[in-house]
């Protein structure tokens, strides 16, 4: 099955989106896709061209997406946040052929910098009408065709294009809406950036492929979250903690108990949260796990069955193990590299063999994330691989001092990371964002953490602040605060 072949079932009178008020049925979004995929090729779109997509969220934008990948190209879906010259890299690093956005985008001197000559050619959605007369050329497009490159978000370094292929995309979908048992009566909030994995995955496509409608936002804001809640009648929703964290603060107990699920992705979803949540809606937020590369679901919670703090099972026709750093299985309850193989993973980076053959050895797709599995199977994320911190010859996992440090009632945010220390090698820092009117006592924090975590664990450094740097889908930038560390100790020794 091809990425096109999930929205051809459905009856053409049924809704398939409502975007400020818009509907557009099944039939509608159909023919659109069909008209823009013939405007792409009549602009010299081939097989295996690569055209960007630049937009906030909207019923177009899932319409380009589909178009591209009919017309045969590969699309390349932006974070609409990115900056000129981080467009251009982009462009540059894919060789693309055009770009469809909503209105023009300024990236002509950004592009020179890079050595990039030519003219990029770029049509908004209102330009793409078909000429008279023009003939479509149907490609013999196969599974292991990409579909789709998704730029990482570059929390290490450069971001590298994980291609996806049309069978990654599809195969993802089937898998994630049948753990989720989503039915083709939901009415979904697309609140999720739908450039990105997740929100593509798990909202756009699972919602189409099963028939749903989705109430479509821009970009997300809770107010307006609710008044698409109340007026549509939502009853599913996939977001990252931040949303949920609004929820508990802003909206009445009452006002979500019609939802059949919430399902929580992108970043950690913190106990105080997922306890929070529940008391206060009488309803678990489902957990999983997943990353760019293996499109993105990999691990999940089940709708009848949830762990508190753990990402779940492997979903249907993926395998999950766990490696010690000799690549041998790690036993239960010990924790390991988390390693995948299925039908989701990458076909590979794009332009970038070596960090292809590096990430995908032996067969299987390495995350760089660690894990433990309980004895029911359950696995349980401890921390990301580059994050762990070696203290006076100790592991000390960050996400565990943070889960402890979120659970004092004046702090309302944390993450710790590493800094260099001669004695120890590497001290333990923690960044905290109190509470309003919350203690800033480094004393008395210390004094809680002590007696709740061995003494190794608890953090030699604390700095306040305003809120945390985080990237588009709310995961913390570790390297971001490792440099501000650095620069306070330098400044320091000054």
């Amino acid at each position: 099955m091809l990425l096109n072949d999930i929205i051809q079932k459905h009856p053409a009178e049924k809704t398939a989106f409502i975007f400020k008020n818009q509907y557009t049925t099944y039939g509608e979004f159909r023919k659109k896709v069909e008209d823009w995929a013939l405007f792409l090729q009549s602009q010299g779109i081939k097989r295996g061209d690569r055209v960007g997509l630049f937009s906030k969220n909207s019923t177009d934008f899932v319409a380009a997406y589909f178009a591209v990948v009919r017309a045969g190209g590969i699309v390349v879906p932006f974070n609409f946040q990115l900056i000129a010259p981080e467009i251009a890299y982009i462009v540059k690093d894919t060789e693309m052929k055009l770009m469809l956005t909503k209105t023009p985008l300024d990236v002509k001197q950004a592009l020179r910098d890079l050595g990039w000559e030519q003219e990029l050619k770029q049509f908004t959605f209102e330009e793409m009408v078909p000429p008279a007369g023009a003939e479509f050329t149907d490609y013999a497009l196969e599974e292991q065709d990409p579909a789709a490159i998704i730029y990482t978000s570059g929390t290490t370094g450069r971001p590298k294009g994980a291609m996806l292929s049309q069978g990654n995309i599809v195969h993802n979908t089937q898998d994630f809406m049948a753990i989720t048992r989503m039915q083709e009566d939901d009415i979904a909030l697309c609140v999720l950036p739908m450039y990105h994995c997740f929100g593509w995955i798990c909202t756009v496509c699972a919602n189409l492929y099963i028939g749903a409608t989705q109430v479509v936002q821009e970009t997300y804001q809770f107010g307006d979250a609710m008044n698409l809640i109340r007026k549509y009648n939502v009853n599913t929703m996939c977001g990252v903690p931040t949303m949920f964290q609004l929820f508990v603060k802003g909206a009445e107990a009452g006002e979500l108990a019609h939802f059949r699920f919430f399902i929580s992705g992108g970043a950690p979803l913190p106990r105080v949260l997922y306890d929070a949540f529940a008391k206060k809606f009488g309803q678990h937020v489902q957990e999983g796990y997943g990353l760019s590369e293996a499109t993105p679901v990999t691990t999940f919670n089940r709708i009848d069955k949830t762990k508190q703090g753990s990402i779940g099972l492997p979903i249907p026709h993926v395998e999950v193990k766990l490696l010690d750093p000799n690549n041998s299985e790690v036993p239960v309850g010990e924790v390991g590299e988390l390693c995948v193989k299925g039908p989701n993973v990458m076909l590979g980076y794009w332009n970038r063999p070596k960090e292809t053959a590096w990430t995908l050895r032996d067969g299987w797709l390495h995350t760089e994330d660690l894990a433990y599995r309980d004895e029911e199977g359950w696995i349980f994320i401890v921390d990301r691989l580059k994050d762990m911190i070696i203290s006076s010859g100790e592991n000390v996992y960050p996400r565990e001092v943070e889960e402890v440090l979120m659970t004092h009632p004046d702090i309302k945010e944390a993450a710790v990371v590493g800094i260099p220390d001669k004695l120890r090698g590497q001290a333990i820092c923690a960044y905290i964002v109190p509470e309003d009117g919350g203690t800033k006592d480094k004393r008395m924090i210390r004094k809680y953490l002590l007696s709740r975590i061995a003494a190794y664990k608890v953090p030699k450094e604390f700095i306040f602040c305003d809120q945390l740097p985080r990237n588009n889908t709310g995961k913390v930038l570790k390297k971001v605060l490792r440099e501000q560390s650095l620069d306070n100790l330098v400044n320091r020794k000054q």
